[in-house]
């Protein structure tokens, strides 16, 4: 599960070197905003050699390209194009660049003899992204959808605040899109690295409106969002109780039964399976009630 992706400037070796360490879900290697005009191509090299040098497992293994607009995207991908990809993250994302991002990832592909499809993660930080959220969260090669709070207050001429309540309504809109399409729900990055009381509640409100996990512009930050989307104690004993008794339920031929007086049927399961998931839970024996 992508709960926390890192974003590393693409021009920053030391950086890139300690990417595994960082305990991260994914990395994102930035050649977009970190990296100045006049050190793009530099960057653009280091990361396609990092890449394909790159020999574990995990974290997977992201890019952010420039934009269409910028005329630096195709550059782009030819360097960073290989089996190592997991995805290009997309600035400013809209409906129309997205379906020429498809078609130039499919030559791309093809002239690099690739042995799977390069995916695509749109940032949705414009009042035009959001309102086409719902259309983008369909388009081909889609892994979810990235919020960026930022560039998406600048378009809105508004301003950022600690609690967030300005984002509430985009937030709310991924959220649902994403889940609707299947696929993963990434909140903004939290901009003060020195404040964790507030990266712990901004990060459990995405929680709350459906996000999967969230961006991260520090090491330090990773813990804390890891933390608040991990269900806790309460929550998975609740979880593995359901689990236990849905499987009674079925030696008996039940469809909706009864749990503490609540009915649960299949969404109850299906939340239940979710919390299990999300906290890594593959032995779902009931355990003790926590403390």
């Amino acid at each position: 599960m992508r709960t926390t992706l890192l974003f590393i400037p693409g021009n920053h070796p030391a950086m890139l070197q300690n990417a595994d360490v960082f305990g991260a879900d994914g990395i994102i290697l930035d050649l977009e905003d970190a990296v100045a005009a006049t050190e793009k191509d530099a960057a653009r090299a280091l990361v396609g050699e990092y890449l394909k040098s790159w020999k574990l497992d995990t974290p997977e293994l992201l890019v952010r390209v420039n934009g269409l607009p910028s005329g630096w995207f195709e550059a782009d991908l030819e360097a960073i194009a290989c089996d190592r990809l997991s995805a290009i993250v997309y600035p400013k994302a809209g409906v129309e660049e997205l379906y020429e991002v498809d078609r130039i990832l499919s030559e791309v592909e093809t002239r690099h003899h690739l042995n799977h499809p390069i995916g695509i993660i749109p940032i949705i930080e414009s009042a035009q992204g959001v309102v086409e959220t719902d259309d983008i969260s369909y388009l081909p090669r889609l892994k979810g959808m990235l919020l960026g709070g930022e560039d998406l207050s600048a378009d809105m001429e508004i301003s950022r605040t600690r609690e967030g309540a300005e984002l509430a309504y985009p937030r709310a809109r991924l959220s649902f899109a994403c889940k609707a399409a299947g696929i993963d729900a990434i909140d903004t990055p939290f901009a003060d690295v020195n404040d964790a009381e507030g990266l712990l509640a901004d990060a459990r409100t995405a929680r709350s409106l459906g996000f999967t996990g969230k961006a991260v512009i520090h090491p330090n930050q990773i813990t804390t969002i890891q933390q608040a989307f991990c269900p806790d104690p309460k929550e998975i004993f609740w979880a593995r109780r359901v689990i236990a008794a849905a499987a009674d339920a079925a030696k008996k031929h039940q469809g909706a039964f009864s749990l503490d007086g609540k009915m649960i049927d299949k969404p109850v399961i299906k939340r239940a399976e979710g919390i299990l998931l999300r906290a890594g839970i593959t032995d779902r024996a009931t355990a003790d009630e926590p403390k």
